[in-house]
């Protein structure tokens, strides 16, 4: 957008967590390169939009003040979806996460993403500076909307008076990034070196393909992100949706399945045309049929560029990162459409096949080689599994008792759970090579 237009539209990146990200681009100047890389070659690209990059819990205060300062127009989040301590099956606030318990206690030193933007936008508040806009960009339902309701709420339990500020004043407009980014390697650096004479620590690898989708709801100045490709719609729903279920369904399939037949990368679990076949018929027959349609949508021609990103050798993606955090991912991705055809008197056995998957993945059985179950919930999930001793139904009775996952209505359903006890125990006794291979159909319910 920069070389476009020019401007004075800088990024200042902040880290909740880690120093990493910090320590590998403030010796580089805040400069790195993206490589994007197909089948055809890798096309390299040195952005130079950053202007720093803070570490959060080394200095909060600067944190704050950033957000503060009369400068800051727009605030983005990439957090993750259990970065906004939120419960999923609510969508408030975690008020029992140890960070907001900390936060309550501790306003001036936050450690959440919601505890610094409250901070900093109190800050906001009492020096007469204008509200900002919040712009979230992660894999949430109505991200907007999302952040939004925790940033109030935790503002409402600490001041009042901020909180009507926030909810009379900042925009919260939602948006959908569609773009596959694995984890960067070793080898990524050393590639890329070979390429560039320059050794880039801060590289980004991805595919050529990109989607940035945002609602026009902006409370003060806006960067000209059109230039860059951005599209700006008044409703962020049907793309979000589409991407949700279609992109990121198809991605947990492909890691829960994957993973148990031995597979590493999305390109591989896609080459197995037992994987494929059946992420093709789940997404045309049980993800596509609860999307609205809308304009500028097509649902065929997408699923179509996504077996063709999911097949892209040349950008291999882990199915273990795709398998993290799926007690936060799966209710927005699987269980969310699923919900929808139950309650319509239709079946989706191939998201049921999916979820149970899951479940023995998280349980400890969902390889043959020892593996490290990367979840919020990790903890509970074991003792689930211990208590069930090997038993189909003690799992799934277990993981239906979370209701921060599944809810209370899917939890009740009688019908779901008899099935899912099915599906789990079929393929406890014969493995998922023989559930993907036998792809149940939907079956109408009355």
């Amino acid at each position: 957008m920069l070389d476009r237009s020019g401007g004075d539209w800088r990024i200042c990146g902040v880290s909740c967590r880690s120093a990493a990200v910090h320590d590998q681009l403030a010796p580089q100047d805040c400069l790195y390169t993206v490589a994007e890389r197909s089948v055809s070659g890798t096309r390299l690209r040195l952005v130079q939009a950053m202007a720093e990059v803070l570490v959060a819990p080394q200095n909060p205060a600067a944190v704050i003040a950033a957000i503060a300062r009369p400068a800051t127009h727009l605030i983005t989040l990439t957090v993750t979806e259990k970065g906004y301590c939120r419960d999923p099956a609510t969508g408030r606030l975690d008020s029992r996460h140890a960070d907001i318990l900390h936060d309550l206690q501790n306003p001036s030193n936050p450690r959440s993403a919601p505890g610094l933007l409250v901070a900093g936008l109190r800050a906001r508040h009492q020096n007469g500076v204008a509200a900002p806009t919040i712009l979230c960009c992660d894999n949430l339902p109505q991200n907007g909307a999302a952040v939004r309701a925790v940033v109030v709420e935790l503002a409402r339990r600490l001041d009042p008076h901020l909180a009507d500020w926030l909810e009379g004043n900042a925009t919260f407009p939602s948006s959908m990034v569609d773009r596959i980014v694995p984890a960067t390697t070793p080898d990524d650096i050393t590639q890329a070196e070979q390429q560039l004479g320059v050794r880039d620590l801060a590289l980004v690898v991805t595919e050529p393909f990109t989607q940035w989708v945002i609602e026009d709801r902006f409370a003060g100045p806006r960067p000209p992100l059109e230039l860059a490709g951005a599209q700006w719609v008044d409703d962020i729903r049907p793309f979000e949706l589409a991407k949700l279920r279609l992109l990121n369904g198809s991605h947990s399939t492909l890691a829960y399945l994957g993973l148990a037949l031995g597979y590493r990368f999305v390109h591989e679990a896609m080459a197995d045309q037992d994987l494929r076949t059946l992420v093709e018929q789940l997404m045309r027959d049980e993800l596509a049929p609860t999307l609205a349609p809308a304009a500028g949508l097509d649902p065929r021609n997408y699923q179509r560029r996504i077996l063709e990103r999911f097949g892209n050798s040349a950008l291999p993606y882990p199915l273990s990162q795709i398998a993290m955090d799926g007690s936060q991912k799966l209710p927005q991705r699987l269980l969310a459409p699923l919900q929808e055809r139950l309650a319509n008197g239709r079946s989706a056995p191939l998201a049921v096949l999916v979820i149970a998957a899951w479940i023995l993945y998280c349980a400890g059985l969902g390889r043959s080689e020892p593996y490290k179950v990367d979840d919020p919930l990790a903890t509970r999930f074991r003792e689930i599994a211990q208590r069930a001793g090997g038993s189909a139904a003690g799992l799934v009775a277990g993981f239906l008792d979370c209701s921060g996952v599944f809810g209370a209505e899917l939890a009740a359903a009688a019908g779901f759970r008899r099935q899912l006890t099915t599906v789990t125990t079929q393929l406890m006794q014969h493995g998922v090579r023989a559930g993907v291979r036998a792809r149940p159909g939907e079956t109408t319910h009355g």
